[in-house]
């Protein structure tokens, strides 16, 4: 199994309420990749046509290409899993002194709870490719060998573990897995044309979980 993840948000002050990490899963990875790519050239603008990556937000895009778009990487036999965060609910272990969070901690733990919504699993192969990104407090070292020992132990025996960082503009996969993010993004945030952007994809998403959405009734109960 070959599963592509990459988020949307950030965990600072600023006008988006949430964090999404999305993630799927396709039987034949190469065939989305070739996919995605012929519809760049078909579909989208001249400018971008041949651009190395496109994101959901690109500025040459209108929603109603966007919608399109949606749509057809929902054809595709894609299997979305995801998690997502208010950011009121960080909890304080993800916290130092001052206020100020742990960015590459927090990270890891949701990589980690995103992707045990694929367990139990019978495949002998997970492999699990991410957008690279800068883990602040976390090396690389660190983040793997969290996953794994997060992983490894509810995996049948003798499972391939692989986790691997990738440059975006080199992977079409971590681009859908862009476009997931920020169709999902459009929902949670109540922005325009979000319930139709979700409800293209409902028949897609095998699972959705909001974390730490109980941190406050914890809070009020210490």
């Amino acid at each position: 199994m070959f599963i592509y993840l990459d988020e949307t948000g950030d965990f600072f002050k600023g006008k988006e309420k949430y964090f999404i990490i999305a993630t799927f899963t396709v039987g034949d990875p190469q065939r989305i990749a070739n996919a995605f790519r012929r519809w760049q050239r078909n579909k989208f603008p001249k400018k971008i046509k041949t651009q190395s990556e496109v994101k959901f937000n690109d500025a040459h895009l209108t929603d109603d290409l966007r919608i399109k778009t949606i749509a057809f990487i929902a054809k595709q036999d894609v299997r979305i899993f995801y998690t997502f965060l208010n950011k009121r609910n960080i909890p304080k272990e993800y916290r130092i002194k001052d206020g100020a969070i742990k960015t590459g901690l927090l990270y890891t733990e949701i990589v980690a709870d995103t992707l045990e919504q694929f367990l139990p699993l019978s495949e002998l192969e997970f492999r699990v490719i991410r957008d690279r990104r800068i883990l602040k407090g976390v090396t690389l070292a660190e983040f793997n060998a969290y996953l794994t020992n997060r992983l490894l132990p509810k995996l049948p025996v003798k499972t391939i573990l692989q986790i691997e960082a990738v440059d975006s503009t080199s992977s079409s996969q971590i681009q859908v897995a862009d476009w997931i993010c920020g169709a999902l993004a459009r929902y949670y945030e109540n922005k325009e044309r979000g319930d139709e952007f979700y409800r293209i994809l409902k028949n897609n998403i095998i699972k959705g979980e909001e974390l730490f959405s109980d941190h406050w009734t914890k809070v009020s109960k210490e």
